[in-house]
């Protein structure tokens, strides 16, 4: 077992141990309590947060009484590429979350023209864990003092091979991220800032270090969101990259979104995303679109 794996595992199972402990004394179980939206919805990489940024909520509908879930189906759709994403994450006690993602990054016809053959597509599984530190980001009001966690995301990508034939330096990879998140409910606005310490290539689809740089380095990731209504939210994010391949030049992300709540149990996610530049193909914007249910 790898080193990287071991940390993660470990790290996992700490993280449980606290939200059993949390379970064992707690009296009574309590199912949702939320304001919509207010967990934010799933990131790409699985994680409560908006679409790009992961943010300092737990997800799911839970309280500090109770357990939460919540599954989703997302898809970027680009000019030369598409990445759907389907994941599921748990929150426990408004304390910590466990998260899952399979990311499929599909290269279509854009496949050929790399030589690595017509719809290729790179797999990612995504495991994540995620701790709140201190504060609410909503039920704090009387304070300036946002919502922080902690956590980290293990990712292993299944085309060891190829990414390492672009100059990575693994196939796996821990990314560590520090989450700041504030709901203003007077001002109707929702803020996110956070560090995260990564050496993945495009959010590991192209793997972890570079011939350019193999080592761990700060990027940011923040959010803005305007709630419209309590049912809908509107705003933008955008995302820090470091750019480790000769090979592949990697851009920063950004997007403009609008999430939609049916209700505490349905919500659904539009964006428009750049991504600029993807392993050679550049000006690479697009749609996204996402779908989420859960308890």
């Amino acid at each position: 077992m790898s080193k990287i794996l071991k940390t993660a595992l470990c790290a996992l199972t700490a993280i449980a141990g606290l939200s059993l402990a949390h379970a064992a004394g707690a009296e009574e179980m309590r199912e949702g309590g939320k304001l919509l939206l207010t967990d934010g919805v799933s990131t790409v990489e699985g994680s409560a947060g908006g679409g790009l940024a992961t943010w300092a909520v737990i997800a799911a509908d839970e309280t500090q009484d109770g357990v939460g879930g919540k599954a989703n189906a997302s898809e970027v759709h680009l000019p030369a590429y598409d990445l759907r994403v389907y994941g599921a994450a748990v929150g426990f006690f408004n304390r910590v979350e466990i998260s899952y993602a399979r990311e499929e990054f599909d290269t279509g016809s854009t496949g050929a023209k790399l030589g690595i053959g017509d719809g290729f597509t790179f797999d990612q599984d995504v495991v994540g864990a995620k701790v709140r530190l201190l504060g609410d980001a909503v039920y704090d009001q009387d304070s300036l003092l946002p919502q922080i966690s902690a956590g980290l995301q293990y990712k292993h990508n299944d085309r060891a091979w190829l990414v390492k034939a672009l100059g990575a330096k693994s196939a796996d990879g821990v990314d560590y991220y520090v989450a700041a998140t504030k709901v203003f409910l007077d001002q109707s606005l929702v803020v996110d800032a956070t560090v995260r310490m990564t050496r993945a290539n495009q959010i590991g689809i192209l793997g972890f270090g570079g011939d350019k740089d193999a080592n761990y380095t700060p990027q940011f990731e923040g959010s803005v969101g305007y709630l419209i209504t309590r049912h809908f939210v509107v705003g933008a994010e955008y995302r820090t990259k470091p750019n480790n391949l000769g090979v592949a030049k990697e851009d920063n992300w950004s997007d403009l979104f609008a999430a939609y709540a049916v209700n505490s149990h349905l919500s659904v996610t539009a964006a428009y995303v750049d991504t600029g530049s993807i392993v050679t193909f550049a000006n690479q914007r697009g749609l996204y679109l996402s779908l989420q249910a859960g308890f």
